[in-house]
This record gives C-alpha cells, sequence and structure tokens, in this order.
C-alpha cells in the first residue's frame, strides 16, 4: 500500500499582515473611508447645515428667542410714547416676573457699531425691561440679568415705530395726548413725511373718528407739550375743545402756554383746572388783557383719586440726545421736592420755581456752582 505523503502545518502567520504589505482586512487595506462611513459623515453635514438653515430663517423672521444682557439693550433707540409710568402696575409686573418669571418676549433690533457697549435697540417692551432691571438691581440674582427677546429686523423705521404703538394699544391703553405725541415726535424724527401720513400709518387699525380726535390732540402737543406736567389727565372734551380754541385763535395757544409757566400746578387736578378756565374764559369771549383766570368759574377737575384710581404722578421728561429738543422748546420736570425745572437748550436758559425755591435753595446753587467749575 502505497505511503501518503505527510502535509505540513498551515502557516499561521500566512494570513496575518507582515511589515511592508497589507493583508485582507487589515487597517490599511483600503486607502478610503468605508462608504457607510462616507454615507454617516455626509448625513450629519447635511442635518447640521439644515439645521443652520432653519435657525437662520427664524433669526430672520424674529421667530427665535434670545437671551440678552439688560446693559446691552439701548431703550431710547425709539422715542418711547409712554409719557408715564404707574408705579403699583410697574410693582405687579416685577412681581410677577419675580414669581412665574418672564413668559412674553420683547422685542429689539440688533445694532451696528452702537457706542456704550448697546448691540440691542429697543422696539417694545419698555415697561419688562424696567421691571427686569429693577429686579436685578434690587436682588443681584443672576436670573434677572438677562431678557428674553425677539430680535427682529424691521424693513423700515415706519415699521419699527408701529411695532412699538401696536404692542402698546394692545397691552396698555395709551391716552390720546400720548398717542399725539408719537406721531409728533416721528414726524420729527423723520420717520414720516406728513402728520397726516404718520396717523394713518402709526393708527391704520384705529377707526376714522379715532384717527380724528388723535389728530385733534396734535395741535395741544405742538402747542403746550413743553410746559404740561400732567398731559395724560386731559380728559377728552378738554382736549377737544382746546384744540378747536387753539385752530381759531394761535394767540390762545401762546396764552395757555403762558398760564402754564406761570402757575406750576401740583397734582393733575388742578392743572385740569386751570385748562378749563383758560378754555371757559376765551369761550366766553374774554380774552383780552387779563386771561380771566382768576375770575371765571372753575368747572369740576374730574373723579377725586381713589384706591382704584391712583393719583397721578408727574411725568419725567428724558434730557437724552434720543428724545431731542426741538428748536425753541421748553422741558418742564420736576426736580425735587417743590422744585419745578425748565430748561430751552436753543435759548440756553435754565429756570427754577415752586414752592421750595427760597435763598437757601438759592445758596447751595451758589455752592455748588462754584465747586463744578474748579
Amino acid at each position: 500500500m502505497a505511503k501518503r505523503k505527510r502535509l505540513s502545518p498551515a502557516q499561521n502567520s500566512y494570513l496575518s499582515p507582515s511589515a511592508g504589505r497589507t493583508g485582507l482586512g487589515g487597517p490599511g487595506a483600503l486607502s478610503s473611508p468605508p462608504i457607510a462611513q462616507v454615507a454617516s459623515e455626509a448625513a450629519a453635514e447635511g442635518a447640521l447645515q439644515e439645521l443652520t438653515s432653519v435657525l437662520e430663517n427664524a433669526r430672520a423672521k424674529g421667530l427665535l428667542v434670545e437671551e440678552i444682557a439688560l446693559d446691552a439693550i439701548d431703550e431710547t433707540h425709539l422715542v418711547r410714547d409712554r409719557l408715564e409710568q404707574d408705579e403699583e402696575e410697574m410693582a405687579a409686573l416685577a412681581g410677577s416676573l419675580r414669581a412665574r418669571g418672564q413668559q412674553t418676549p420683547i422685542e429689539v433690533v440688533a445694532l451696528d457699531g452702537h457706542a456704550a457697549g448697546k448691540t440691542h435697540g429697543l422696539i417694545s417692551g419698555w415697561r419688562r425691561l424696567t421691571a427686569m432691571r429693577r429686579l436685578y438691581a434690587q436682588t443681584n440674582d443672576p436670573a434677572f440679568a438677562t431678557i428674553k427677546a425677539l430680535v427682529i429686523q424691521p424693513e423700515s423705521a415706519e415699521e419699527a415705530y408701529v411695532a412699538m404703538v401696536e404692542e402698546n394699544e394692545i397691552r396698555v391703553n395709551l391716552s390720546h395726548y400720548e398717542r399725539a405725541r408719537i406721531a409728533v415726535r416721528a414726524l420729527r424724527e423723520g420717520v414720516y413725511t406728513s402728520q397726516k401720513y404718520a396717523l394713518q400709518s402709526l393708527f391704520a387699525n384705529a377707526t376714522r373718528a379715532k384717527r380724528s380726535k388723535i389728530g385733534s390732540f396734535v395741535t395741544l402737543v405742538e402747542a403746550l407739550d413743553s410746559e404740561l406736567r400732567f398731559p395724560t389727565a386731559i380728559r377728552e372734551k378738554l382736549g377737544l375743545g382746546l384744540a378747536r380754541a387753539f385752530a381759531q385763535s394761535p394767540d390762545f395757544a401762546r396764552e395757555v402756554a403762558q398760564a402754564l409757566r406761570d402757575r406750576p400746578c401740583a397734582d393733575a387736578e388742578e392743572e385740569q383746572a386751570l385748562l378749563s378756565e383758560l378754555l371757559a374764559a376765551h369761550e366766553a369771549g374774554d380774552t383780552g388783557g387779563d386771561s380771566g383766570v382768576d375770575t371765571a368759574p372753575a368747572p369740576s377737575a374730574g373723579p377725586t383719586p381713589t384706591a382704584d384710581r391712583p393719583a397721578l404722578t408727574p411725568r419725567v421728561r428724558s434730557l437724552d440726545p434720543a428724545d431731542q429738543i426741538g428748536e425753541g422748546e421748553r422741558v418742564s420736570m420736576p426736580a425735587g421736592a417743590g422744585v419745578y425745572l425748565g430748561f430751552t437748550p436753543s435759548h440756553q436758559r435754565i429756570e427754577l420755581t415752586g414752592p421750595g425755591v427760597d435763598t437757601a435753595l438759592m445758596a447751595d446753587l451758589k455752592a455748588w456752582l462754584r465747586q463744578r467749575g474748579r
């Protein structure tokens, strides 16, 4: 029987990669990644591009809520339409923010090259921004150091002003005077080409009758804005009566302005009574020489402040360049207990009036001015 040839054992290293060459399945077998890895990377890159596009689109449409530092927001970006703030309402808003957090974002616009580290300008949400700043100042809690905001991109200054007015029309009941004043200031800022166009654009959703009343109050704003201390308290009937009288007699408008300067009013009721007296005297034909303020009977000054209807506080007028003071315009504001300050920049004039103006105040002012000049 033939003898079989014995086979030698298989070489264990035959299929293993050796130095200088690569075997099947070895780490260097292919010069490019497997198809599965290529597909995975392509899918990840596509998903990232899609997510980036969605975020950019949301940001461009003002749909993306961002957290912005309070100090980075310029609240004077637009001339505001609110002349005063109710302290009780502000305290209630701050309490809500403290308990529940901010539920509704404010609206801002990105600023390019703005000084003082301001990166965004406020469009709407002034009350929420003010309340958050108060909370942060009181608590120093980092939770109140930023505010939620929608960064919108209005196509024009007109659109920005309309957004501000519409928000306040919904959230806070503006007075006719405040509505008229924002129309006047927007025109002065060059946002609109005419007062009529400003009223039609800012209050497009209002009825024609309401726009007509706001237009009448424009006359009051143009004649008395620098003299009135409680303009939002002017009742509709009184305001419309004054507007008609001013249109008929520009001299009467100057007479009323002078009377407001000569008789600073301590509260809204006193100012209402003064305006009513002047109007009654004018309508009675007593407009020559004496204005009739001391002889005409004073009509009712309106409802007395109660717990449900708190007394109005004087408005605070800003001297910031953003709140531009027109040529010949006089700004009037409370400057302390019993002291009112009148400022006419174009005439380089500052006036102090009121019961708090006495020799002691004059001495203090002299000392302060000497110290300031050193």
